[in-house]
């Protein structure tokens, strides 16, 4: 009897020891690098609507002369508490060296996240003015699911979501880093998102590279160098530019 209690107490320790064991490997801190996937020629591809035949002398000269993926890097800077998303801003050169660019295939928005007031301060560069917007965390409605898949050796499940009303989202978080932060703006998961699709937009941004390192209180700061704005300030500065700047709202506020 006395065996069987001291084995059963042995398993007790194992279980515990291997629990702790498995919460310390945990990252808590680091940085993470991702990269943004844009598919070009489904972006560029002429629509149905009126008189395209400039669209489409564009469109056939582009897949002729560019590739059709373009790739853009970023670094999510993070600890516990925040994180600083900050796009590799030498990439958008390239992007713009194929004669298209706007907000949806460039990435020029640098973010900082604080969880402990749930709240979020972004570098938006809009109408070749940067701006300064301060506001609250995005609720975004997420639905997790059991699909599971690995990015950059963490185990990662899936979630969906519908954001600004159209926006089709599909992310992949993993709580082996608990820290609800992800790139840009995207939030709101128990744990880390390594990676975003947006499908119907044919864009995606997927981590390269998980680094577990302390971080420096002074590596986390908010951007400071724009015109301070809200969100909803922005959302009424671009509705009030005309018809051609609405169409890009979206993109602009994602």
């Amino acid at each position: 009897m006395k065996t069987i209690i001291l084995s059963l107490f042995t398993c007790i320790l194992l279980n515990i020891s291997a629990a702790f064991s498995q919460f310390a490997n945990f990252t808590k801190q680091g940085y993470i690098e991702y990269e943004k996937t844009i598919n070009m020629f489904a972006v560029l591809k002429p629509t149905d609507n009126g008189d395209n035949t400039f669209q489409q002398m564009f469109y056939d000269k582009y897949k002729s002369s560019q590739p059709q993926f373009a790739k853009l890097r970023s670094k999510l800077t993070f600890n516990i508490q925040k994180t600083l998303f900050q796009p590799v801003l030498e990439d958008n050169e390239k992007v713009k060296g194929t004669g298209w660019t706007n907000s949806y295939v460039a990435q020029i928005n640098e973010v900082f996240t604080d969880f402990n007031t749930a709240s979020f301060t972004a570098k938006k560069n809009v109408f070749e003015e940067d701006f300064i917007v301060k506001d609250s965390l995005r609720k975004i409605n997420w639905k997790i699911t059991t699909e599971m898949r690995e990015i950059s050796g963490y185990n990662c499940r899936r979630a969906n979501a519908i954001i600004m009303d159209s926006i089709y989202v599909v992310a992949f978080y993993t709580d082996e880093i608990p820290v609800s932060g992800g790139p840009e703006s995207f939030t709101g998961l128990p744990g880390m998102i390594l990676g975003v699709v947006l499908p119907r937009e044919h864009i995606n941004w997927f981590a390269t590279k998980v680094v577990n390192v302390a971080v420096k209180e002074e590596e986390l700061k908010s951007p400071t160098k724009g015109k301070p704005i809200n969100l909803k300030g922005l959302k009424e500065k671009i509705l009030n530019a005309g018809e051609y700047y609405s169409k890009s709202l979206k993109s602009f506020l994602l």
